[in-house]
């Protein structure tokens, strides 16, 4: 799986951004090129300070559920992560037993670091809150950890991130059970589809439903057919809805904040605090900056 830009990179981008824009402000050396660097730097601030913001507020105002009562919807979970039962997941570099990772292979040419291969896992895993558990579905999902390893390997400087099993689980997402009660199911639509697969076997719906034995179904012995595979679609649904219900965690559809993390929130929020403030700095010190050039001689 190819390692794609994650938002929580957003704020090292941008900043990357703002200073190849100042940069380009010093090569132009023009009143013109700095106008439109310092715009640019100004407009790109201001959304990375929206965005930092609400990715706080998010984590400061979205309450605990629990896993055992939490309602259907968007909800913070917290508890410890776990590996699903099988095969443990391991690291791609250092093969270490996870439950998430992303690595980057870089190589040295040219006095420059140019990657040559990246990737991270898309394996799910549970999180266990002591009142129940959660499958945790990492498509989409920011993910922000502590365990970070980077070392250099002759000409390759290799680095990897993991979240480790038993780690503390952070996440905030969309909250859906699967099954039990809340499993949508169409008994007219199960009821035809198993009708279909009845008439498929001639033989079959003869000897079950030819009462008179003269080798049709006529329209009497078709509603028995009928009542029949109500019966049963009905015993399949019962049987369906009385399994174990399968708590899940995924990407909103909405949009909203996908955060995975093993940081305490009280951190996260902290951390975005800051990066909001850091933007907020630099936007309005690249609109100061402005009656600066247009009164500098070039």
């Amino acid at each position: 799986m190819i390692v794609r830009l994650r938002r929580e990179y957003g704020h090292f981008v941008t900043s990357g951004a703002q200073l190849l824009l100042l940069a380009v402000g010093a090569k132009l050396a023009s009143r013109t090129g700095w106008f439109v660097c310092l715009g640019l730097m100004a407009l790109t601030s201001l959304i990375a300070w929206v965005s930092t913001l609400r990715r706080r507020r998010t984590i400061a105002d979205t309450p605990t559920s629990r896993v055992a009562s939490a309602a259907q919807g968007y909800v913070e979970l917290r508890g410890t992560g776990k590996a699903l039962d099988g095969v443990p997941l391991r690291s791609h570099l250092t093969g270490r037993p996870c439950l998430w990772y992303r690595y980057t292979v870089e190589e040295r040419s040219d006095d420059k670091w140019r990657t040559i291969d990246s990737g991270e896992s898309d394996a799910s895993f549970i999180l266990d809150d002591g009142s129940g558990q959660c499958l945790i579905d990492v498509d989409g999902a920011e993910i922000l950890t502590r365990h970070k390893e980077s070392w250099n390997d002759g000409r390759f400087r290799k680095t990897e991130w993991k979240l480790l099993i038993d780690d503390p689980a952070y996440a905030l997402g969309e909250f859906r059970t699967l099954g039990g009660g809340n499993l949508e199911l169409d008994i007219k639509q199960d009821v035809t589809d198993l009708l279909s697969e009845w008439k498929r076997d001639p033989p079959m719906l003869l000897k079950r439903f030819d009462l008179n034995q003269d080798g049709n179904i006529d329209m009497q012995e078709w509603t028995l057919a009928r009542q029949a595979a109500k019966r049963e679609v009905a015993r399949t649904h019962r049987a369906a809805r009385n399994e174990a219900e399968l708590n899940t965690l995924r990407c909103p559809a909405s949009g909203q904040l996908y955060l995975l993390s093993n940081f305490d929130p009280d951190q996260l929020a902290r951390r975005y605090l800051w990066w909001s403030l850091f933007h907020l700095v630099i936007f309005f010190g690249a609109l100061l900056a402005l009656p600066w050039v247009s009164q500098r001689p070039f």
